[in-house]
């Protein structure tokens, strides 16, 4: 892309969304999603390209580079006194180097890992003036943030990406634009009225510029880094302007639909509803954004950022049109999944044909919390039981319709106060069990980037879950200058055997889920659950089933000893006098190598022992 693009109408677009087979051939889709293991990073804190001492794709040791691997001598080498800890902390609050050639390097560590989708923060370009280094301040919504490389860096990856057999998802954002312009009241807040606007601002922050078609004339260096583009969207009706949403609107409406999202200023796409929705040119603009990078890039589908706070209206017709486009181009299964807090996920997503929700709030919660032994482990699982809301008949129509995930970015559900789940409640020790309840029970899984190597996030804010994989200024474990692409980490190499394990076994990637009760003498069974005060120190099982094969997965929420039960299981696949056989341990040696299944009282069942803060999987 050799053309500064300045308009969905430009040749350079049109012709690019003209694409279609057989002219072109793109990626097919997955058969189904949720054979998938998706990882999300974010382009700035993933990998600079820089690094030594790491496997490139074929798993050759790369010696070049100028940053060395952590080791735990390098653990807090950035804080060692105030000033560097203060130097430390304020880099984690700005842009630190991430590229998407680091990504392309690191493509032979995340296949190695299982992982078979990438979920790719934001990379258009952001205001280049600002520090919005997660990404979500689009200025320009038809080109690559130039602090993260080009528009073929990121043909490139994703060429390379799908020669691993990746699929790749690109993060979106159609609620809002980045801090484009500056309003004539200070600070305003949402009060149902429209605010006047000074203008956007220019490329030294100055609010010159009117807000309305830029004249290039009057103000030659307005692209690419002042206003807002592609020019479609620098109409005054393009956004709302009603000022920021209030502490407490972020679920009174209007208000969480119109008002800004903090700073970033939000962009008018119409009437909530879905019933005789008429788009406004910005969201039909947009749209055409989305298009092009489909058949530029050939991506396989987007994360769609803040979805609540676009109504189901505007939201079921991006997914109409993108949908239809995407098979067009042969990607029959190009996958939208929304990010969508609150209570609505799973009604958003039957009311507007998004494919999946993002399981942030209370499957999220749930899912940290059952390894810890904090809630009963049914209250994770009831949440993919069937529901009379959502009419179905059976419970595994969440195994596509939602990602799940231990770790993320946000963390909304965390309120004030952030961490990563290896930052307390014994979380280095049982976050292999996270990682297995996450990966064998229904949904879309996706790993966090660094959970794998078992970052702990500790700070409390949201830059502090944010560490450099690459390290530079502001390095996970408050360290500096150390990356963490180690393959001998334990935690890493036991989510490969995992995902491995999931990669052959149908039954844990579509099977039906029960979570099965337990028993300490092999006569009185029950669900596991608190008794007293938690943590539980327990075992935590459950069976998928799928075509007549059950798989048995347990972990243990001891995060010290071993623990066994025993439990019980399918007595049509497993009668009493059968032998289940083990598939998967994450300490081998310490658990039996297959189980004799018993009868009492009419049931079948197993004896099983957990390694601590392990998983083992039979069949």
């Amino acid at each position: 892309m050799t053309t500064p693009i300045r308009s969905v109408a430009s040749s350079e677009v049109q012709s690019v969304i003209a694409r279609a087979p057989p002219s072109v051939t793109f990626h097919p889709s997955p058969t189904a999603w949720e054979d998938q293991v998706l990882y999300f990073l974010l382009p700035d804190r993933f990998s600079d390209n820089s690094e030594k001492d790491y496997k490139d794709v074929q798993g050759n040791p790369v010696a070049t580079g100028t940053t060395a691997k952590y080791g735990p001598q390098d653990n807090a080498n950035a804080v060692s006194n105030d000033n560097d800890a203060a130097q430390w902390r304020d880099a984690g609050s700005a842009f630190v180097g991430g590229k998407l050639k680091g990504v392309i390097s690191k493509l032979g560590y995340l296949k190695r890992l299982g992982v078979t989708t990438l979920w790719i923060g934001p990379i258009f370009k952001n205001v280049s003036e600002l520090q919005t280094y997660h990404g979500y301040g689009v200025q320009h919504f038809l080109d690559i943030d130039p602090r993260f490389g080009t528009p073929e860096d990121l043909n490139a990856l994703v060429a390379a990406a799908h020669k691993e057999g990746i699929y790749v998802l690109l993060d979106i954002i159609l609620n809002h634009s980045g801090n484009v312009f500056e309003y004539k009241a200070d600070n305003p807040h949402y009060t149902g009225d429209t605010f006047d606007v000074k203008g956007f601002y220019d490329k030294d922050r100055v609010p010159n510029i009117p807000l309305g078609k830029v004249d290039e004339k009057k103000y030659p260096t307005a692209f690419p880094d002042a206003a807002v583009w592609p020019s479609e969207l620098q109409s005054a009706e393009c956004f709302t302007r009603k000022g920021q949403i209030n502490d407490d609107g972020w679920d009174r409406s209007p208000e969480y639909l119109d008002g800004d999202f903090y700073d970033l200023k939000d962009i008018a796409l119409g009437d909530p509803s879905p019933d005789n929705f008429n788009a406004t040119p910005a969201l039909k603009a947009l749209c055409q954004c989305y298009q092009y990078w489909i058949a530029y890039s050939d991506i396989d589908g987007y994360r769609i950022d803040t979805v609540k706070h676009m109504g189901d209206g505007p939201t079921r017709y991006f997914a109409s049109v993108i949908h239809e486009y995407a098979q067009h181009l042969g990607k029959d299964k190009f996958l939208l999944v929304g990010e969508i807090t609150g209570s609505r996920a799973f009604e958003t997503v039957e009311a507007t044909g998004i494919d999946a929700a993002l399981g942030i709030g209370d499957v999220q919660e749930k899912l940290w919390r059952v390894p810890k032994g904090q809630v009963n482990p049914a209250e994770y699982f009831d949440l993919f039981r069937n529901a009379l809301y959502l009419n179905k008949g059976s419970h595994t129509w969440f195994r596509d319709k939602v990602v799940t995930m231990i770790d993320d970015h946000d963390q909304v559900w965390r309120g004030n106060y952030k961490g990563r789940f290896c930052s307390d409640g014994n979380g280095p020790q049982l976050v292999v069990a996270a990682i297995a309840l996450n990966l064998f029970t229904l949904g879309i899984p996706c790993i966090y980037y660094g959970t794998e190597q078992a970052f702990d996030g500790q700070g409390g804010s949201d830059q502090y879950i944010r560490e450099a994989m690459f390290g530079g200024a502001f390095g996970a474990f408050r360290s500096k200058r150390r990356h963490f692409f180690d393959e001998d980490n334990p935690v890493w190499k036991t989510v490969a055997g995992l995902a491995e394990v999931r990669s052959q076994e149908m039954a844990l990637r579509r099977g039906r889920q029960y979570l099965r009760e337990i028993s300490g003498d092999g006569v009185h069974f029950g669900l596991p659950s608190i008794v007293g005060s938690p943590p539980i120190r327990s075992v935590i099982a459950w069976s998928r089933l799928f075509a007549g094969e059950e798989v048995l997965c347990a972990i243990a929420t001891d995060p010290n000893s071993q623990v066994s039960a025993w439990v019980t299981v399918d007595s049509d696949v497993h009668p009493p006098g059968s032998t289940i056989v083990l598939l998967y341990s994450s300490i081998a040696d310490k658990v039996p190598k297959s189980v004799k299944v018993q009868d009492t009282n009419g049931r079948s069942i197993v004896q099983v022992t957990v390694p601590p803060g392990g998983v083992v999987l039979y069949k």
